[in-house]
């Protein structure tokens, strides 16, 4: 076993951890917004470790333009996607977690389906 082989071990095996960890995320985390911020940073990650890993094992001109493309567009489109999935779920009305202390977008002047509206600067939530 090479050297590379162990590199490239390492990196898959770190992202199907964070894989992993990101589905468990899924399931023990309060409300959507946790959620989304859990897959929009760790599966990433994963991801783009275990592409980094395939790149160590097939090194090849070919494989490093796929690879470079694919982590390229993983590294743009998932934060943005989260966002935009987040401030959907905002918008409806998903409800957040009574462990939330910040509400950006209701500072921003954002409003919720049955949310009253309260003073500058404090957060205007609806009741669960």
């Amino acid at each position: 076993m090479t050297g590379w082989n162990v590199l490239a071990g390492v990196l898959l095996g770190a992202g199907t951890l964070l894989i992993g960890i990101t589905g468990l995320g899924m399931l023990r985390l309060p409300d959507v917004y946790n959620r989304m911020n859990a897959v929009a940073k760790a599966a990433s990650l994963g991801l783009v470790l275990i592409l980094l890993g395939v790149l160590t094992l097939l090194p090849s001109p070919r494989t490093a333009a796929v690879v470079t493309l694919a982590v390229l567009l993983q590294v743009v489109t998932a934060p943005v996607g989260g966002y935009a999935l987040a401030r959907a779920a905002y918008l409806s009305g998903a409800p957040m977690s009574p462990q939330s202390r910040f509400d950006a977008l209701a500072e921003q002047g954002e409003t919720r389906p049955g949310a009253v509206p309260e003073g500058p600067g404090e957060a205007s939530r609806p009741e669960p």
